[in-house]
C-alpha cells in the first residue's frame, strides 16, 4: 500500500516536469530566489502564464513564496531538486552527445 503510494505521488510530481517552461522556472530558482518581476524579465513568455505555472509549481509543494511587502519571491522547497534537475540533465547531454557522434558516423560512412 505504501509502495503504491509513493508510486502515485511520483508520477505526479513527474508530470509537473513535463512542461519546459515549469524547467526554466526551476533552473532560475536553484540557487535564488527571485521575486515575480524578476522573474518576469528572465523568462520569455508573459506575465499571466509564468503565474499560472507558479501556482501548479506552488501547488505541487516544489516552490514556496515569501511575501516582502506587496514583492512575492519564489524559491524552491528543496535543494534535491536542484540535483535531481542536474541529473536529468546530464543523462540528456550524454544522450545528445552519443547522438551527435552517431550522426557525424554515419556521414562519414556516406562520404567514403
Amino acid at each position: 500500500m505504501m509502495e503504491q503510494k509513493l508510486y502515485e505521488l511520483h508520477s505526479q510530481m513527474c508530470r509537473v516536469f513535463t512542461s519546459p517552461k515549469r524547467l526554466e522556472i526551476l533552473n532560475l530558482l536553484r540557487d535564488k530566489e527571485l521575486s515575480v518581476g524578476e522573474l518576469e524579465k528572465l523568462v520569455k513568455f508573459r506575465q499571466a502564464n509564468l503565474s499560472q505555472h507558479l501556482s501548479i509549481l506552488r501547488e505541487k509543494g516544489i516552490v514556496k513564496t515569501r511575501r516582502d511587502g506587496t514583492t512575492i519571491y519564489y524559491s524552491l522547497v528543496d535543494t534535491k531538486i536542484g540535483k535531481a534537475f542536474d541529473i536529468m540533465r546530464e543523462m540528456l547531454l550524454e544522450r545528445l552527445a552519443q547522438t551527435e557522434k552517431l550522426s557525424r558516423d554515419i556521414r562519414k560512412i556516406k562520404r567514403a
